[in-house]
């Protein structure tokens, strides 16, 4: 069984507006996305919290690995934003639990047109089944391994801190 446990972010509706210095939501139901593509593999989904991720604070991040801890899977599934993904990989990445983790979000809105929040999601989701253990960022067809990955603000990728 895969254990989704969601924090917030584009992937689920949550845009920040820097005009107005506010956060806009539209409420995107991840399990909406997982039942639309017809799926066949047992799942959980678990809220931790619902916010912003520039707003995510260390008390949420130890929120979030109690939520790890005390799950019976060995495969866990987080959605989050990605202005502090790498950041909540880390944290989690340092402790060497031993579960797969994989961390998902997207660019762009999971309502929108042409989002990538689909596409990351079944990404992610076939990649949490096939890891090994550790901690691993999975966004556009590429996996990042905790302590091997940046966040480009220039570009808006992921990259490999070396290859």
């Amino acid at each position: 069984m895969i254990h989704i446990i969601t924090t917030g972010g584009t992937i689920e509706g949550i845009e920040y507006d820097s005009k107005k210095n506010s956060l806009q939501e539209s409420k995107i139901q991840i399990s909406k996305f997982i039942e639309s593509a017809n799926v066949s593999f047992d799942f959980a989904i678990e809220q931790a919290f619902s916010v912003d991720s520039r707003h995510i604070t260390n008390e949420d991040r130890e929120y979030l690995l109690q939520i790890i801890k005390s799950s019976n899977s060995s495969k866990i599934l987080i959605t989050h934003g990605t202005m502090t993904m790498v950041e909540t990989s880390k944290f989690l990445g340092i402790l060497g639990l031993n579960k797969t983790i994989v961390l998902v979000g997207s660019f762009l809105l999971g309502n929108k047109k042409n989002t990538d929040a689909n596409f990351n999601l079944g990404y992610a989701i076939s990649a949490v089944q096939f890891l090994n253990d550790g901690v691993f960022i999975a966004m556009h067809g590429k996996i990042f391994p905790w302590n091997n990955v940046l966040k480009n603000i220039e570009t808006n990728q992921f990259e490999y801190i070396s290859i």
